[in-house]
């Protein structure tokens, strides 16, 4: 009786959700991974691992990640302080200028890189550059114009909640900048500063959009890659490389974790306390500003390429490559990108919500459970996660359909808005469903009434977290895609095989467009939410 009653007892329908969704992430992730690790066992992998070309693409891949993320990591916390703490004016302009290198997929960025530094990049013939700037420098400088605004953006955070309380008895306590800084400052900042570090790193090398278009005979891991599955559908070897890239993910995730969960039990007493200080301020928005115009210099230069009839042979204006791209179909497959971004955004935004009340607000061990598996995500790069969908999903119904990318995409940004809500519900008043059920309220009306909300600005920005990083990924969805689901982030790939960079600098300024004007609608909405 004991044991029938404690079975129903169990068996709730939040119990019953929870199990529905592990199934569900068993399905979506668990079981393509393993599908694309199993294919291994028909593979030498000790022979693809000694090869003379996997071992000079791992070193080279190593330097260009080890190198890139030390300057973005640099970078940011210096950006970070120079918001954080000084006294600039129109630090929320600063913060967005910052930002804009987020809004495009990673391979424009070397396509600005060539522009303006390539063989024939107009900096170059200024400064009578001739070997250019593809290799190992091309490929670090795009890397870090691509990473360092997320690296600047977890710092931000950071430093922004730091408790001023260490500092206010510092100060009574006569400490110098210096003491400070040693002190408090930096024990403060060095488990979230290792979290930066490793997610700097996996982005970084995981990227294949920048060594494809400034690397040159410089090769690394994902280029490899995408060109033993894509040219020569070897994906053996590319599960080989594969399993190479989660590792770095992988530590970077348990380190995310590690620290998440101490982080959490942090408190903030007393906000920082900012002194007057001009010189320090001056040096601040000169570093902002300088930073701004480097990252703008590329996107510019970009945006004009794509109004120029042919680089650089000829520099006179024209609509040509519009006109060409619009023939080639830039209309229908950027349609094709805006229904997987909204589609996306809106069931993204929606499994990730139930996702984090199942497990910030309704806590058993199969919560934890869950929860694990929502942020699996985190460690698996995005074209190891197309690989896997490709053998696992190949044989299936939805194997080259929208609903094949609406799947790809939600997994692989699942994680950060997930973790965006989870964080939210935490931070809300554990009580609040308790005190609901003792006065006849359902727990469905507190979530509706009260906890969705008290969310809508984190649910704002989630939706927009999906809707961007749809809109200009690649690397999930290159082996997905056909001509009838193309998003038109593939046309930049596309074109630039053909050397038609105006045409790719063309669709580059779309994708921008498309999501500087998300990011303002969503600006707008949480404004009019506040008042």
């Amino acid at each position: 009786m004991t044991r029938t009653g404690f079975a129903i007892k169990k068996w709730t329908p939040s119990t019953a959700l929870k199990v529905f969704l592990c199934l569900f992430w068993l399905v979506a992730i668990i079981l393509p991974l393993a599908s694309m690790l199993s294919t291994m066992a028909s593979v030498d992998v000790l022979g693809v691992m000694q090869t003379r070309k996997f071992s000079k693409a791992l070193s080279q891949s190593l330097a260009v990640s080890l190198t890139a993320t030390l300057i973005s990591v640099c970078l940011a916390g210096l950006l970070s302080w120079a918001v954080v703490r000084t006294r600039i004016r129109h630090k929320t302009i600063f913060n967005t200028l910052l930002t804009v290198p987020m809004l495009i997929p990673s391979i424009s960025h070397g396509m600005g890189l060539i522009i303006i530094l390539g063989a024939n990049g107009w900096l170059s013939k200024i400064m009578g550059l001739q070997a250019g700037i593809y290799g190992f420098w091309g490929i670090v400088i795009g890397s870090v114009m691509y990473s360092f605004p997320v690296a600047y953006l977890m710092l931000y955070d950071v430093l922004r909640y730091e408790d001023g309380t260490p500092y206010e008895a510092a100060e009574v306590m006569g400490l110098s900048a210096k003491d400070k800084l040693f002190a408090i400052t930096l024990p403060y900042l060095r488990k979230p500063l290792i979290s930066v570090v490793f997610a700097t790193f996996t982005m970084i090398i995981t990227d294949y959009g920048v060594p494809l278009m400034v690397g040159g005979k410089y090769m690394t891991l994902p280029v490899m890659m995408y060109q033993d599955v894509i040219g020569m559908l070897d994906f053996g070897k590319g599960s080989v490389i594969g399993m190479i890239l989660l590792v770095p993910a992988l530590i970077a995730c348990i380190l995310d974790m590690i620290n998440r969960d101490k982080g959490n039990a942090s408190f903030v007493g007393k906000p920082y306390g900012i002194k007057n200080n001009v010189l320090r301020d001056n040096v601040a928005r000169l570093c902002c500003m300088v930073v701004i115009l480097l990252v703008f210099l590329p996107i510019g230069s970009f945006a004009v390429l794509g109004f120029v009839k042919k680089y650089p042979i000829d520099m006179t204006l024209s609509l040509e490559n519009i006109a060409q791209t619009v023939n080639m179909g830039a209309m229908r497959y950027l349609r094709n990108s805006l229904v997987i971004a909204v589609t996306v955004s809106l069931l993204g935004t929606a499994l990730a919500v139930v996702n984090a009340y199942m497990t910030a607000r309704n806590k058993t061990k199969l919560s934890y459970v869950l929860h694990l598996m929502s942020i699996t995500s985190l460690a698996i790069p995005g074209l190891v996660l197309g690989l896997s969908y490709v053998m696992f999903f190949k044989s299936t119904p939805i194997y080259g359909t929208f609903a094949m990318l609406f799947l790809v995409n939600s997994m692989h940004f699942f994680s950060s808005p997930y973790l965006m809500a989870y964080n939210t519900f935490g931070k809300i008043n554990e009580n609040l469903e308790d005190v609901g059920a003792t006065m006849g309220i359902s727990r469905w009306k507190v979530v509706r009434d009260v906890l969705l909300p008290q969310s809508v600005g984190t649910i704002m920005e989630m939706m927009s977290y999906f809707f961007v990083n749809c809109m200009m990924t690649i690397s999930a969805v290159s082996f997905l895609a056909n001509v009838g689901n193309k998003p038109i982030a593939l046309m930049i790939t596309q074109f630039e095989g053909q050397m038609q960079l105006e045409c790719a600098a063309f669709v580059s300024l779309i994708i921008l467009t498309v999501n500087v004007a998300m990011k303002y609608v969503v600006f707008v909405i949480k404004r009019a939410i506040a008042k």
